[in-house]
């Protein structure tokens, strides 16, 4: 485990946004050939959230680079701005202008360019910024003819996603969110999905199990865990003392960290059995499989 360094905001210009994109990255102070995970926060987070996740994987070898969406809080976007009912396209085009200028944002970081492997890219999304994850592995939106995939990403982590639409959403989110309609057919790349069993949401008619549909409706590789009594937080993944983290519970952030790090681990480098440890070693949850990793 290596010592982490972060620099924030970095800037990248975005006109047809309204907006300029800011961006934090995350590195370990020494390691080469470091793969990297570009991180998809959940609506209303920011840059600056999720840092049991990313000190612990930029301390575990990986270059994890977080945007701030036009959903953030800290943006403040009026529910009547032009922009809001696009937000979850945005969302994939800011992951995409990420990976165009991946270089330059690098480079802010002293020593770090030599250091990086830009062959090696991961897509990780929490939420709504699983959605963002998913579009950039080949989902799609039921009646949205639009392919937003990205050749440029080789393997996924979709932490509480939601699943399918239609009839299995509720009256709200079916009036209000007419993207919730996924289409995980297309979604060929190997990707692990994360659910709580206790993940109850006002999104869907359905119980928990409705975050393992990205798992149960697209064709593998993918793997599936389970962790017991994990609500959308995960423990509380999305901060240090978060406030909204309604079951906190430091060893199932403990997991989510070994679990995905884990799963990235082996899935970049397949003679490493991380995953297979980690999954082996899982007490508080279960693992399935489809398909090779």
């Amino acid at each position: 485990m290596e010592k982490v360094i972060s620099v924030s905001p970095v800037v990248l210009s975005a006109p047809e946004r309204g907006l300029d994109l800011q961006v934090r990255i995350s590195a370990p102070i020494k390691g080469n050939q470091l793969p990297v995970i570009l991180f998809a926060h959940g609506y209303g987070n920011s840059l600056d959230g999720y840092a049991p996740l990313v000190n612990y994987w930029a301390a575990r070898g990986f270059v994890v680079i977080q945007p701030s969406f036009l959903d953030s809080k800290r943006i403040g976007l009026s529910p009547d701005d032009v922009r809001t009912p696009d937000i979850w396209k945005i969302r994939v085009t800011d992951m995409k202008q990420v990976l165009d200028h991946i270089d330059d944002i690098i480079c802010v970081v002293p020593g770090l360019s030599e250091r990086v492997d830009t062959t090696r890219i991961a897509a990780v999304g929490h939420s709504f910024g699983a959605q963002t994850t998913g579009m950039l592995l080949g989902m799609r939106v039921i009646g949205e003819d639009i392919d937003m995939s990205d050749a440029r990403i080789q393997v996924g982590i979709l932490l509480c996603a939601g699943g399918n639409g239609g009839k299995d959403l509720s009256e709200f989110a079916a009036t209000h969110y007419s993207f919730m309609n996924p289409d995980f057919s297309g979604m060929k790349k190997p990707t692990l999905v994360v659910a709580g069993d206790k993940d109850i949401s006002p999104l869907t008619v359905r119980g928990w199990d409705w975050f393992t549909d990205p798992y149960t409706l697209s064709p593998g590789p993918k793997s599936l865990a389970v962790l017991y009594g994990g609500e959308h937080l995960l423990g509380g993944i999305s901060g240090y003392l978060v406030t909204e983290t309604s079951d906190e519970n430091p060893a199932r952030v403990a997991a989510v960290q070994q679990l995905t790090w884990a799963y990235l681990r082996s899935a970049f480098y397949p003679q490493d059995s991380a995953w297979q440890e980690a999954a082996r070693e899982l007490t508080q949850g279960k693992i399935e499989n489809k398909g090779d990793l």
